[in-house]
């Protein structure tokens, strides 16, 4: 989950287990016995669920993983609402959260202001008369994340990951991908002309005429064309070093002029001598485009960008906009509520402030005590697992097991909260509110610039249902929103939360080796610690992965993108591996007692189908085909299971089944 994905409560170790409550069982629901296991395995344990489940209007899915965050958007909106009738004191975190939620949910007073909060900035855009003003507007808007051609921001060194740097990356383009701007089939092709309407629809909404509306979409179109010719694709942008390109400013303002990097960095506040360009193709393109492209077509273009960055806090017909683009993408019928809105914007503006008022009445320390044993305990079992690799050499066995027990742990919350004393919230002040928490998040990151990295940050909230890894910290971070069923369950035993939570634990450790991980080291820097010989013969495994997920179709024809999900997949796969070691450790995991009919792997395996238990819409799949890193949920089930020797034998899985690989060719990597 890298941007992306873990326990409540359970002890690994034997000796734990007499610290545990009393275990009770909680029952699988939905197991299709009809079904042959080794056939599909996900539908074995999900159809009855899935063929009867509903999409709620609102939402492109529903069920376990992401689409857990709808119920957790209602959880906080209750927060919200009872805030939001507080009287707290000026400054107070209640106040903050409660007065900006209620902002925005004062819809009369929205719509009443229509686009009148970003006409200053259409203004300033028409008061461009060179090169230079353009690029100053680009870099003052920045500051308030109103981003159009310079992807900025301030992150550790990949070769020194103890100090904080200044980062661009490839930007520029409205659709997700290069490929969105390329392709020719029938389902890209709606979605591009869905942009340009919605692109339209923006100027027309802004005082444009119908025929200069089509006619400025369509130059904003072609511009963001060429921009996409310079991207990198998603696999691209897998490669650790290729996309790490740290560049002297000086050198820079000779290669790029038109951009004038030092300039620009001095109107972005950053003082610094050096940059890493993630993706150079891409601003050697734009120094190009910034002479070849008329000044007044990227004056529309800059008017373009500014209206859709802000068009979800504008009137009525401005998020409406932006809806009917969205319900091509993803399939999407109906716009979410406006509370479930607010509820994800003040997560994701004031996040650590809502997070203290979720923790506290959703997740006791407790919690967070058991989860940090579990995790611990999780290391050791993979420390073992490295010690048995056959095909790895004592020298680089003797280098993962440094890394991984080094590897930090962040559980629950921060153990410090982020500082919102920048952040001016007023009631009835939605769009000035909104721009205040901006530009102070941005004057935050600004702040690390040339300074020694925060390794207690967190880039998650902690009522988000997710997971992460992050490589540059050697951290694996679970956040308390995933820390509830069907990941773990305090009624149940230990094969349902080992399979459930447990896989996730897994999963996550495994990014520390996985196809990018395994190229930082233990203290988060981009350096070999692999001899020649094992560093190839990991690779010829990760291509193992590649091909067998590119094997893989939904859709009946769209195949899983074998090289864009690899390092998913690869963790996936050891991530069941390990959490059924671990499983085995347990008294349960030893034992052979059925429960409702089921042998305790059978339940563990069970586990493992139903925490990726997700229907979704066909638009929303394609989407996730031609975007997500991860595979879709069927093969988040039946990949991993298919390489997994103990599901062979839990299931009777055998020659002719269609889940079945010959024992030579089932994957083991970590």
């Amino acid at each position: 989950m890298k941007k992306i994905l873990i326990l409540l409560v359970v002890v690994l170790a034997m000796q734990a287990c007499s610290t545990q409550p009393e275990e009770k069982h909680v029952a699988i629901e939905g197991v299709n016995l009809s079904l042959d296991p080794g056939d599909d395995f996900f539908r074995y344990a999900n159809s009855i669920w899935y063929d009867t489940a509903q999409i709620p209007p609102s939402q492109a899915g529903v069920g376990a993983y992401m689409f857990m965050n709808y119920p957790q958007r209602i959880r906080l909106q209750g927060i919200l609402d009872s805030v939001a009738q507080a009287d707290s004191p000026k400054g107070s975190i209640g106040q903050k959260v409660g007065d900006f939620y209620a902002s925005g949910m004062d819809t009369a007073t929205v719509n009443q202001r229509g686009y009148a909060p970003i006409e200053p900035i259409l203004s300033s855009i028409d008061g461009i008369n060179s090169v230079p003003a353009l690029m100053q507007f680009v870099a003052e808007q920045a500051k308030a994340y109103n981003n159009s051609i310079i992807g900025f921001n301030i992150g550790p060194d990949d070769k020194n990951s103890s100090m904080n740097i200044a980062h661009a990356r490839q930007t520029g383009v409205g659709l997700p991908t290069r490929d969105y701007y390329f392709n020719t089939d029938p389902s890209t092709t709606q979605i591009q002309d869905a942009y340009k309407t919605y692109l339209a629809t923006l100027f027309e909404l802004t005082g444009s005429t119908t025929v200069e509306a089509e006619k400025h979409a369509a130059l904003v179109y072609n511009i963001e064309k060429q921009i996409a010719a310079s991207h990198r694709t998603r696999v691209e942008l897998r490669d650790v070093k290729a996309n790490y390109n740290k560049m002297a400013v000086a050198n820079l303002d000779k290669q790029q002029p038109n951009i004038a990097w030092s300039t620009l960095l001095t109107n972005l506040g950053a003082e610094t001598d050096s940059i890493d360009i993630g993706q150079p193709a891409y601003y050697e393109k734009l120094n190009q485009l910034l002479k070849s492209i008329p000044l007044a077509d990227w004056k529309i273009y800059l008017k373009a960008k500014s209206i859709s960055n802000y068009a979800d806090i504008l009137s009525k017909p401005f998020v409406d906009a932006e809806f009917e683009l969205s319900k091509v993408l993803s399939g999407q019928s109906v716009q979410r509520t406006r509370g479930e809105v607010m509820a994800s914007m003040v997560d994701n503006l004031l996040g650590e402030a809502l997070g203290q008022l979720y923790v506290k009445k959703y997740f006791p320390e407790s919690a967070k005590k058991r989860m940090l044993e579990l995790v611990n305990n999780f290391q050791k079992a993979y420390a073992k697992r490295i010690d048995n690799l056959e095909w790895m050499s004592d020298s680089t066995k003797v280098q993962a097991k440094e890394k991984l027990a080094a590897m930090r742990k962040k559980i629950g919350y921060p153990d410090s909260w982020e500082d919102y004393s920048d952040v001016n919230i007023e009631e009835g002040k939605f769009f000035e509110n909104v721009v205040s928490a901006t530009k102070a998040r941005y004057q935050d990151q600004l702040s690390k610039l040339g300074n020694k990295v925060d390794k207690t940050e967190w880039f998650t909230t902690p009522s988000t249902v997710t997971a992460y890894n992050n490589p540059s910290g050697n951290e694996i971070v679970f956040p308390a929103g995933i820390l509830q069923p069907p990941y773990f369950d305090y009624e149940a035993d230990d094969a349902l939360n080992y399979g459930g939570i447990g896989m996730v634990i897994g999963h996550e450790i495994t990014h520390t080796f996985d196809d990018q991980g395994a190229q930082f080291d233990k203290d988060g820097n981009v350096e070999n610690w692999w001899t020649e010989e094992d560093f190839e013969k990991f690779r010829a495994r990760t291509q193992q992965v590649i091909d067998l997920y590119s094997s893989f179709t939904v859709l009946d024809s769209v195949h899983v993108k074998g090289a864009m999900t690899v390092g998913e997949n690869t963790a996936d796969i050891s991530g069941v591996a390990v959490a059924y070691d671990a499983f085995k450790m347990t008294k349960q995991g030893q034992d052979t007692a059925k429960i409702d009919g089921f042998t305790p792997d059978q339940r563990f395996f069970l586990s493992v189908a139903r925490i990726w238990r997700v229907k979704m819409k066909d638009e929303y799949l394609r989407l996730w085909i031609n975007n997500n890193s991860h595979a879709p949920p069927v093969w988040r089930v039946n990949g991993p299971l298919m390489n997994t020797d103990a599901f062979y034998s839990a299931f009777d899985i055998q020659p002719g089944d269609k889940m079945y690989l010959p024992k030579e060719d089932r994957i083991t990597i970590w």
